[in-house]
């Protein structure tokens, strides 16, 4: 967000028709909260349709409306607020019936001042941590392997050093590159980068929400805001409050939305659908997009002020296929990974095998990488991922290269032998590397076999296997 002085005080409202009451607990709460005072029931709930509360004071006994009712009221409608009952010390037993309704604790009129400021505390926090719980706190160490990040390649070590830079800085990202490079996974690093505790994380998939349902996703609702609003509800800005909100593939946001989404960045705030009251929210917004946003802009569909906006700091993440040379660690990495997943002791790759996957040309990136390791480690039964354990739709491409460097025409030929001799090692494998059980297996004569282990180059791997079984 553009604006640091936006961060919000958590605000209270304090209920009691006794004044001295209301300005002493103004008088213990100012110093870190917006303190908020009226003298009956009918005027508290005015005042929480009008604005937003965090935790409610409220004398149990009110004139006219009595605190009860007001509490029932309040927890029909806005469950996110907290309340603490104010009562004298021979109504207690009418207090513990509040907290059975709902209400968080009560103090006793004879209050003591640290006693007050240490429950409001609790009652801060516990909302804080319930808003964590709310959006399902993502792993965040599961990713956090800066050598993943880096790699070896110029291009992943210059997206890094922008993120060195920019990470402590209080402004958008705009992260662009193709499905699968890893998007997400650099704006978790941005927001640990300048992470200084516990702050969230809300991670939100323009794509992948229905668009009756992206405004009240993003920004919420109040009750009644439509059918099936039974109930208020908090959108991803108000659970990213003080932390970091990911928009990913931001160029599929309708447009009608785009210029809400903009006001939000610029001024620090929003307002639930069905809702008249304005709520401050400070966060950090990052989105990233597969598509050209330039290109959206020329055809109408994307707002060209909300594109610079959110451009502030661009980083264009490469494709596989433009840092080959990340592969091996790449691949390392995941291995690790789903050892652990499957309890599997796969101990690397072969250099054959990443000779493979460095000429295949990745349409689907890292996450088409990952999808293929994690596969392998399920059904490898070696302790190394070896060349013929990669499938075939996988080894064309280098294929088609020897080939070109033998000035040979028959890729066909190339490929049916590249087929059989894994599937003869495949089948040595499973049964131990025993040349008369692995004939029977194919159902071939023993003297076809070992004329395709002379054809394949079988008999020095089989010689080596052999001895160390």
């Amino acid at each position: 967000m553009n604006k640091k002085q936006c961060a919000t005080r958590p605000t209270v409202l304090v209920v009691d028709d006794n004044e001295s009451i209301r300005d002493t607990i103004e008088a213990i709460l100012k110093k870190d909260y917006t303190v908020i005072k009226v003298g009956d029931g009918e005027k508290a709930l005015m005042i929480i349709k009008e604005r937003e509360l965090n935790v409610i004071l409220l004398d149990i006994k009110l004139p006219g409306m009595d605190g009860i009712k007001v509490l029932k009221k309040v927890k029909e409608e806005y469950e996110y607020i907290e309340v603490i009952m104010i009562t004298v010390v021979k109504e207690v037993e009418t207090a513990v019936k509040a907290m059975k309704l709902g209400a968080y604790d009560y103090i006793t009129k004879d209050f003591s001042y640290d006693g007050v400021a240490n429950l409001v505390k609790r009652v801060i926090e516990k909302q804080r941590n319930s808003r964590e719980l709310l959006y399902l706190r993502s792993e965040m160490e599961h990713y956090m392997d800066i050598g993943f990040i880096i790699g070896k390649s110029r291009k992943m070590k210059r997206v890094y050093d922008v993120i060195q830079k920019v990470a402590k800085l209080h402004t958008t990202v705009l992260i662009t590159g193709e499905s699968g490079t890893g998007k997400e996974l650099i704006a978790r690093v941005i927001h640990k980068e300048n992470c200084k505790g516990n702050e969230p994380f809300v991670v939100v998939n323009i794509a992948s929400i229905p668009e009756h349902l992206m405004e009240s996703t993003l920004f919420g609702h109040e009750k009644g805001a439509f059918t099936g609003a039974l109930k208020q509800h908090l959108g991803k800005f108000e659970l990213a409050n003080g932390g970091t909100i990911f928009l990913d593939e931001i160029g599929e946001l309708k447009y009608d939305l785009q210029a809400k989404l903009l006001r939000t960045i610029q001024e620090c705030e929003i307002e639930r659908v069905g809702g008249n009251k304005t709520i401050n929210v400070n966060l950090r917004v990052l989105a990233a997009t597969n598509v050209d946003i330039k290109e959206r802009i020329k055809e109408g569909k994307f707002r060209e002020d909300l594109f610079y906006r959110l451009n502030i700091i661009p980083i264009r993440l490469p494709a596989l296929r433009e840092r080959i040379e990340d592969i091996l660690q790449l691949v390392t990495f995941f291995i690790d990974r789903y050892n652990k997943e499957f309890k599997k002791n796969i101990r690397g790759i072969t250099d054959s095998a990443i000779e493979i996957l460095s000429s295949y040309h990745w349409p689907g990136n890292i996450r088409e990488l990952e999808n293929l390791i994690e596969r392998l480690i399920a059904i490898c039964d070696g302790d190394m991922i070896s060349a013929e354990d990669i499938p075939i739709e996988y080894q064309y491409n280098n294929i088609v290269s020897s080939q070109i460097k033998e000035d040979n025409t028959d890729v066909l030929q190339l490929a049916c032998d590249t087929f059989e001799r894994n599937f003869i090692l495949k089948t040595l494998e499973k049964v131990n590397w025993q040349r008369v059980d692995a004939a029977d297996v194919l159902g071939i004569p023993m003297s076809t076999l070992k004329y395709k282990f002379k054809k394949f180059g079988i008999y020095d791997l089989l010689k080596e296997k052999r001895a160390l079984s």
